[in-house]
């Protein structure tokens, strides 16, 4: 055989492995595509970036209509899916914060510590616009722009504002080992549900412009990733906004990534951000904690 014809050969078999290995490839990747968990929880669809109601349509960003069904956890009403408990308070016990010793990532980026976390309440969910709303009617909370969703978490406050809310609901803003703990646990979780899991599926966040999603202008509503709560039943502590923690002078910690984060490392646990207390953003809210 000519020289020239074995190498005509020899290439057209190595185009032909490649191409085989990329149509395997595609194919693998399909198929965990296919098997991986939905985005959004059963209950609630799709509908561009924002997880709605089943039986809801999207309307300039918004879940409008009245659902037909909404996920565990939620119920359905004419302004949407609202939670069952949307004030329900999980109690913490006492025990020992540890943070990130064993978490590789958090090497260089986080102080290693472990710290002692008295008992208390806090919020299974983010404070919502609803309640915001009461804190307002009582004229105990500034008239503050919303987006109109009962359920959103409310956001474009300072820590000050959170925590007359907090005061309105009989309580005060987490310290930050308290937001900490109510997430990691004592065993020092890594995620607030556990070492890890597919976190599209149980958390709010790169759903503007990925990995999640693509064109997300502000939070989901609370409470629509069941499958992110902690074990003992506190949600949305990663992702969808950033919380408050009690200010220390002028500047107070942030906690548990948002919906705009790109990286997962935003969602870990020890993750944390200091800022100033007069800050607003689309991606901050609070929720409250309370004596035990």
């Amino acid at each position: 055989m000519r020289k020239e014809t074995r190498r005509r050969l020899l290439r057209g078999a190595i185009a032909g492995v490649g191409a085989a290995l990329i149509i395997a490839l595609d194919l693998h990747l399909a198929a965990r595509v296919a098997r991986a968990p939905a985005r959004c929880a059963e209950g609630l669809l799709l509908l561009g970036a924002r997880c709605c109601g089943e039986g809801q349509h999207l309307a300039e960003g918004r879940c409008a209509g009245a659902p037909a069904r909404c996920a565990s956890g939620l119920r359905p009403t004419p302004e949407g899916c609202v939670p069952d408990e949307p004030a329900k308070r999980v109690a913490i016990p006492a025990g020992t914060l540890t943070v990130a010793p064993g978490d590789w990532e958090a090497t260089g980026v986080v102080r290693a510590r472990t710290e002692r976390v008295e008992a208390f309440r806090i919020d299974a969910f983010e404070l919502t616009e609803a309640r915001w709303a009461a804190c307002v009617g009582a004229s105990r909370c500034p008239d503050l722009p919303r987006r109109g969703e009962p359920s959103l978490p409310m956001t474009g406050v300072t820590a000050i504002e959170a925590d007359l809310a907090c005061a309105f609901e009989g309580g005060r803003l987490p310290t930050e080992s308290e937001l900490a703990f109510a997430a990691a646990g004592p065993e020092g979780r890594r995620y607030p549900w556990g070492r890890s899991g597919f976190v599209c599926r149980r958390a709010a966040w790169g759903i503007a412009r990925g990995p999640c999603a693509e064109g997300a202008t502000g939070a989901e509503i609370v409470g629509a990733h069941p499958a992110g709560a902690t074990p003992l039943g506190v949600h949305d502590l990663a992702g969808n906004v950033a919380e408050w923690t009690q200010p220390e002078g002028d500047r107070a910690a942030i906690l548990g990534g948002a919906w705009d984060d790109v990286e997962a490392a935003a969602l870990r646990t020890w993750s944390r951000r200091v800022v100033a207390v007069e800050t607003r953003r689309a991606t901050l809210g609070f929720r409250c904690a309370y004596a035990p």
